[in-house]
């Protein structure tokens, strides 16, 4: 019997451990009569390994997205949110979407090295980085690695205006950093909050902030002067949209200025890690839940269209923008998505030297 399902883990969002698209070599699973019945699914450790990184700045020009560049200090993620759209990623270095993607991080300890380099590269244009656009940049592992803390520091250094999008309270820890850059308006926060309900986030994103911890990260960002936003992000229809109104009522009386969403992307693999998930701990709902994407997609369970990608289409995505539209407005969020940040402040910083500097 082979089966690619690992079935619940505790502390682990996905299910099991799915071959990825360009996988060269295909493990499977076989029952050989020793596994019983009730026993516990195995826990894999969280393995880290370090990469040099040739480049760190990706540039965007997908129109949907309000970044033109952005840094992703690791690849992976250990909040093992189930829903994530980043874990096809995984499939390019020949692991799973599934578990892998949560265990098998890989973190560039480079990164504020190459950094420095590409930044005071001659024909360098300054325009605001994003953190967190793929993986988490406070993810568990950078408490051990300060990789995104390097990146800050250089930034501050020069100036240098970014976003960053977070699940995680650590964030709160680089308010030295974050506070003195608000008063030059070269930065803005994002905190991703999907439910208020404990329990529901435990299965969705099990290793990310509890969702009062990540409302108290908002609260103490803002009373820092930092400008904070909240993201309902991913909306997943029977599963947490009820909350919307909820999420951002919170956020707007923990202090955040401007609200996001965008509805659950399901690209590649992820459509069937995702169903396994419904199965698993939806079971009654999963059919309801898959036929609503689906309506939302043009009646597949994903478009990659720019344009609609972010916001769907259909009966029950106009639903989910007309509620958002009105609750945004009445909670009177007035930061928006489309603050500019200012990049007339940057300054090159100073190329690494062998001997280092004197002053």
């Amino acid at each position: 019997m082979t089966d690619s399902r690992a079935g619940r883990i505790k502390g682990r969002g996905a299910i099991g451990n799915v071959d990825g698209r360009f996988a060269q070599r295909v493990v499977e699973a076989v029952d050989d009569g020793w596994y019983r019945d009730g026993e516990p699914a195995p826990h894999p450790a969280t393995q880290v390994t370090d990469e040099s990184a040739r480049s760190i700045i990706s540039q965007n020009d997908s129109p949907d997205l309000p970044f033109a560049q952005s840094i992703n200090p690791y690849r992976g993620c250990e909040h093992g949110c189930f829903y994530c759209f980043a874990r096809p990623t995984h499939s390019y270095l020949e692991l799973s979407p599934g578990l892998d993607f949560e265990t098998k991080l890989y973190a560039k300890t480079n990164a504020a090295e190459r950094l420095r380099a590409e930044l005071t590269k001659p024909g360098y244009r300054c325009l605001p980085i994003a953190l967190g656009t793929n993986t988490d940049p406070y993810q568990p592992i950078e408490r051990r690695y300060r990789i995104t803390r390097q990146v800050l520091e250089l930034l501050a250094e020069c100036r240098h205006p970014f976003s960053i999008v977070t699940k995680n309270a650590m964030v709160e820890r680089d308010l030295d950093l974050l506070a003195p850059m608000a008063e030059q308006n070269v930065v803005k926060v994002f905190l991703s909050v999907t439910t208020l309900d404990n329990r529901l986030a435990a299965k969705m994103e099990p290793r990310a902030s509890a969702p009062h911890r990540r409302l108290q990260a908002i609260k103490r960002l803002c009373d820092a002067g930092v400008p904070t936003g909240v993201m309902f992000a991913p909306v997943i229809p029977m599963v947490n949209d009820a909350e919307l109104e909820a999420v951002l009522t919170a956020s707007r009386e923990a202090g955040a200025d401007s609200a996001g969403y965008v509805l659950v992307r399901l690209p590649h693999e992820l459509k069937g890690l995702f169903r396994d998930w419904l199965r698993e701990h939806l079971p009654e709902r999963a059919d309801r839940v898959m036929s609503l994407i689906r309506q939302s997609r043009g009646g597949a369970e994903y478009d990659a269209t720019f344009g609609k990608r972010m916001r769907g289409e259909g009966v029950f995505a106009d639903l989910i923008a007309r509620r958002f539209a009105t609750c945004r407005r009445k909670l009177g969020f007035t930061g928006g998505r489309e603050r500019v940040l200012d990049s007339a402040q940057f300054v090159a910083p100073r190329k690494a030297t062998a001997q280092g500097e004197l002053f």
